[in-house]
């Protein structure tokens, strides 16, 4: 018999919320069944999620590690799948690594930006009261 979770097993789980869980369902990310009002989670929506959950770590919006999820086909090597998540993972190190050299020079722009601040006061005669 195939292991199934709760969702409340899930949100506990992996540290999200139920209303995190049921936004994924309504995505059609995740297909639980269901036995009256209960949703039953399978191991390949636990595995789903993690991925999900993996993508939005590694910086990826939901469609982008949506896409790359559903590409899984558990009968081939998934060669198109890992193929585009290295290309993904490319593009967010590249967006970082522009972002780490933007924070740089701002860094730089507000420290010189200061100096010249302190200069100026320290210029500037004393006044009297």
């Amino acid at each position: 018999m195939t292991k199934r979770f709760t969702i409340r097993q899930l949100a506990d789980e992996f540290d999200v919320t139920t209303r995190t869980l049921r936004f994924y369902e309504e995505r059609g990310l995740l297909n639980p069944t269901r036995v009256n009002t209960t949703r039953s989670y399978s191991s390949a929506d636990r595995t789903r999620l993690r991925l999900i959950l993996r993508g939005r770590r590694l910086g990826l919006s939901l469609e982008e590690s949506s896409a790359i999820v559903l590409m899984y086909d558990p009968t081939s090597a998934n060669t198109d799948q890992l193929n585009t998540l290295i290309a993904k993972i490319r593009e967010k190190r590249a967006q970082l690594l522009q972002q780490q050299n933007d924070l740089e020079l701002m860094l730089l722009d507000l420290n010189d930006a200061e100096e010249r601040c302190l200069d100026a006061l320290s210029a500037e005669p004393a006044h009297q009261a």
